[in-house]
């Protein structure tokens, strides 16, 4: 699974319309609601890396009210559930 990390600008009247069309795309598992430099924040998950420009490119970016997009690829995968997931089936910290 590849998962890449769109960070979106968004006309500031068209936040909640352009979250929710975006969050209905195929390939988009979350939008999330921002604090910062972008204004919302889409989480992309495809099989294939060609998979990424059919959704980012030729569907997200074309949303309406989108002013711009930048995205990330995510290398790996680090999350407190992996741990946590890791410890019940035994695994432990070298102390």
């Amino acid at each position: 699974m590849i998962t890449a990390i769109v960070l979106v600008h968004v006309e500031a009247d068209r936040i909640p319309e352009v979250a929710e069309e975006i969050a209905a795309l195929q390939g988009v598992s979350e939008v999330y609601s921002v604090t910062g430099a972008a204004d919302l924040i889409a989480m992309v998950r495809v099989r294939e890396h060609d998979a990424l420009a059919d959704v980012i490119a030729d569907r997200l970016s074309k949303v309406a009210g989108i002013r711009g997009t930048e995205t990330h690829i995510a290398f790996r995968t680090y999350s407190q559930h992996d741990l946590d997931a890791a410890f019940s089936l035994g695994v432990q910290d070298a102390d």
